[in-house]
Formats: structure tokens, sequence, C-alpha cells
């Protein structure tokens, strides 16, 4: 029997085969690490962008390329390199701050020195030559020759995408076309100042599962630890001073949710099996953006699309300038509701959450779907988009009910049952960052099971949504889950 090294190559050399045969039979050659180096632009789509098969390849690849590397690797190497890439984190957040990938685009093909970055930046250069070796190590920027660097494909994300004497004037604006560089910079930023109170944050409330609103006067969470605030993630972020963070982070979301293309939401609700008529509530929709995409594609339904007063003024916004006639005769209505109060559409055809329940603790969640439960009628439907969590070991295949879902029962040994980074890691740091910023968390199939046997719903199947992402169908009424985030991503998602 071959050992497990020789079984994780041979999945890296036939996955490479695979990959390299679909991308020359779709007469698109293979991405390279080294381009572009000054796109003008984020990279245009492409065929590929979507296909089922080439992301199960890569998946394969890049689990069993991970998985190989911790196989060989001394043990020590693997813990000094995973703790020491806190720096990673700090010198991105450097990078973005200097605008270094904005200064390097400007160059062109040939790269700056060192020397004439600081110039340009004001930092020192020797503090810029090892900062840039780091991330060059680690495949994020290049060196052309020694101490003359350039953008690569993954660094090249880190721009503006706009140009420099406009991202010199506007700091709010600045990540509005920059959705990559907004979600580096946002992990840089809070994520690392909240990441020093995670660990005495699990030891002195290890006893505390939900949030202890029982302690008002207390700032339990790592976000509130380390900002000094009583305030939550969101109410911080209104206060002007935080204005240009808030709009950081709306660029990242933003940016997630574009990656998903708009009939994800239609085929996650089953939108085709409705009729003329029926409801369709987005609850704590936001600017109800999901919502424009479903009514684009099915006029013939009634919307309401809800959140706080905040979100919806900019809703009213948002729809003046995208779709004004739904509006106007009432397809679309925009209402302010708390999800934590009772439900005032009764019996609407579906009520749907997307990317809300891992926001928050268990105590709130059964809330929001029991006040969705004592609104419901009996062929009402509860869909809900979000992240479903992945054992690493080998789990029961789950009830899938599209033909091109697997499960972690059907991964190839010896990867890891989630496929490790290559499925989960993403959604493991969105679990960690939850976790720190609201006590919520990335659930299980098991846990939205008991959740809905707690308020009245029934788990009927799991559905796939793109990548390694998934639907959960809860229902006699129904759950539908999707893992939303994203690649970066996956958005999931």
């Amino acid at each position: 029997m071959a050992s497990s090294l020789t079984t994780l190559a041979e999945i890296i050399s036939a996955g490479i085969r695979d990959i390299e045969s679909t991308y020359h039979n779709a007469g698109i050659t293979p991405p390279s690490l080294d381009e572009p180096s000054h796109p003008a632009s984020p990279a245009p789509p492409t065929p590929l962008d979507n296909n089922p098969s080439l992301d199960q390849q890569k998946r394969l690849v890049i689990a069993a390329a991970a998985q190989l590397i911790a196989s060989i690797q001394t043990p020590v190497d693997v813990l000094k390199e995973s703790v020491g890439s806190l720096y990673t984190a700090a010198t991105l957040g450097f990078v973005i701050d200097i605008k270094l990938a904005d200064v390097l685009n400007a160059s062109g093909s040939k790269g700056l020195h060192v020397d004439e970055i600081a110039a340009i930046t004001n930092v020192d250069a020797s503090h810029l030559a090892r900062v840039l070796r780091y991330l060059a190590t680690r495949h994020i920027f290049r060196e052309l020759s020694p101490d003359v660097f350039t953008n690569n494909r993954i660094s090249a994300l880190l721009a503006s995408y706009q140009p420099l004497e406009v991202v010199n004037k506007n700091k709010l604006a600045r990540f509005d076309a920059a959705p990559s560089a907004a979600h580096t910079s946002h992990y840089a930023d809070e994520g690392l100042k909240i990441a020093t109170f995670f660990s005495s944050y699990l030891q002195t409330h290890k006893t505390h599962t939900e949030y202890p609103n029982e302690y008002p006067n207390e700032y339990p969470l790592p976000f509130n630890q380390a900002f000094n605030t009583p305030d939550n993630f969101y109410e911080w972020y209104e206060h002007p001073q935080n204005e240009w963070r808030a709009r950081r982070f709306a660029a990242a979301m933003n940016g997630n949710g574009k990656r998903f293309a708009g009939d994800i939401i239609s085929d996650g609700i089953n939108i085709t099996s409705l009729n003329p008529g029926d409801v369709v509530v987005d609850v704590g929709g936001g600017v109800g953006s999901a919502t424009l995409a479903l009514y684009k594609q099915n006029p013939h339904l009634r919307y309401v699309v809800q959140d706080l007063d905040a979100q919806i003024s900019a809703a009213k916004k948002f729809w003046d300038e995208h779709c004004p006639d739904a509006i106007r005769d009432q397809s679309v209505r925009l209402q302010v509701h708390s999800f934590f109060d009772p439900q005032p559409i009764p019996s609407a055809a579906i009520y749907f959450l997307r990317i809300v329940t891992h926001n928050w603790p268990d105590t709130d969640v059964r809330n929001i779907m029991s006040q969705l439960k004592a609104g419901a009628g009996r062929a009402s439907k509860l869909v809900i988009f979000d992240v479903l969590a992945h054992h690493t070991c080998r789990s029961p295949s789950l009830s899938w009910d599209q033909p091109h879902a697997s499960s972690s029962s059907s991964v190839p040994y010896p990867l890891l049952g989630n496929l490790g980074i290559a499925g989960a890691g993403i959604d493991t740091i969105v679990d960690m960052h939850m976790l720190a910023l609201f006590n919520g968390k990335e659930r299980t199939e098991a846990d939205f099971k008991k959740l809905g046997e707690e308020t009245g719903w029934k788990l009927e199947s799991v559905r796939p949504g793109c990548w390694l992402r998934w639907f959960i169908r809860v229902l006699e009424h129904l759950i539908e889950l999707w893992c939303y985030f994203v690649y970066l991503t996956g958005l999931c998602l």
C-alpha cells in the first residue's frame, strides 16, 4: 500500500493534469503567480470562474499540498510558521496603509527599488525591504532583483484601483472599488487588535456559552476590550470617528456579495415553485440587494425588505437609484423591523435570512427563529443563507439534494474530511472572528438541527451553494443554509 505521502503527491499530480487540461480546452492560459503585475483594474471574469469541476480539482490540489507540507515539515517549523503568521497580517496592514500596491502599479512592470518607494511613502528603505522580503517569501509581491519589487497576482489585489491622487485626497472612498484590500485591511486593523484578548476572554468566560447580557457594565467580548467600548460592533461603527472603518467594512462585504451569481438566492429559495403574488420577506436584509436580484428575475412576486432604521434609510436611496418603480407600485416594501420583535408580515411564502445567524449566539438565534415561527403559516418556508461548519474527521453524508454535491465521505484518503484550508480555511477564520466580535458562530448541521427543534422548525435537507459552500433546508416550513463567505471567500458567504 502506498504511503500517505505518495498518495498526497498523486492527488496533486492528477489534479494539476486535470486543471491544465481544463484551461487548455477552454483556450485560457493557466494563472501565473507573476501576472498581472500591474493591473489597471481587477481581472475580468472568465468562462472558468464558476466551473464546479475545476473548483473541485483546485480544492483537492490545495488540500493535498497543504497536508503534504504539514507532513514533511518538522512540527516545530509548522508551529513557528503558524504563530508567526501574525506578522503576515501586520505587514499586509502596513503595505495597505502606505498604499504600496498602488505605488507599484504606477511604476509599471519594471518595479521600484526600495529607495524610490521610500521617497514616495516617507518610510525607511531598510524597513520597506524587510517587509517586502517577508511578504515576497510568502508569494505576496515579487522581487525582480535585489531590493526591486513589483506587484504579482496576489499583491495586486491590495491596490485601490483608483489614481493615487484620488486615493490620497479621499480616505473615505479609498476602498470603494477594492473589496479585497478592504477585507485585508479590516482584519489587519480591527482583527489584530481584537485577537490579543482572545485567549483571556475564552478562559474568563468559559462557563458563559451565551452572550452574558446579565453583565451590561462589563466589556466581555474581545472586541469590546480591544476598543474599550460598551457598544456592539455595528453601534461602534456609527461613531463619527469610525466612519472610514464602517465604509471600509461595507466595501469588503459588498465585494463578498458580488462574487455570487444572482440565481444563487433564487435557486436556494426554489423561487420557481412560488405563485404570483406570493410574499417573500428579506429579514435583516440591509438595503435589499438580494431582493433586487430576486425582483428582477421574478417581478410577479411581492417582496418586503426588513431591517433597522439606518439600513432602511439607506435602502430607500438604493431603490430610488436602482429600481424606483418597484417601490412605487409596492411590489417591494421597505419596512423598519428588528428580527427580535414579533414578525409583522404573517404567513409569508418565504422568510429568508442572509448572513445573519453567524453574527449571533444561540440564545439570540433561537429568538430570531421563534419570532419567525410565530408569524409563519403552515405553508411558510424559512430560508437561511449562511456558513455551514464541517468536521475535519470523516462524517456521515448529508442529505444532499443536488447531483454534483459531495460530503466528507467522498473526500479521497488521506485528506481531511473538510478538505482542510481548501474547504474550510476561510470558514474557520470567520468562525473565530464571529466569536471575537459577537460571540457568534459558524454552525454545523447538528447545531442547526438542534436550533430548529428548539424553535419549531424541522431540518429537511442540506444543499450546497457555491464552491464548498452549503445550504441547509429546514422545514415543515424550511431552512436552507448557504456558506456565503467566500474565497477570500470563499462568500462565501
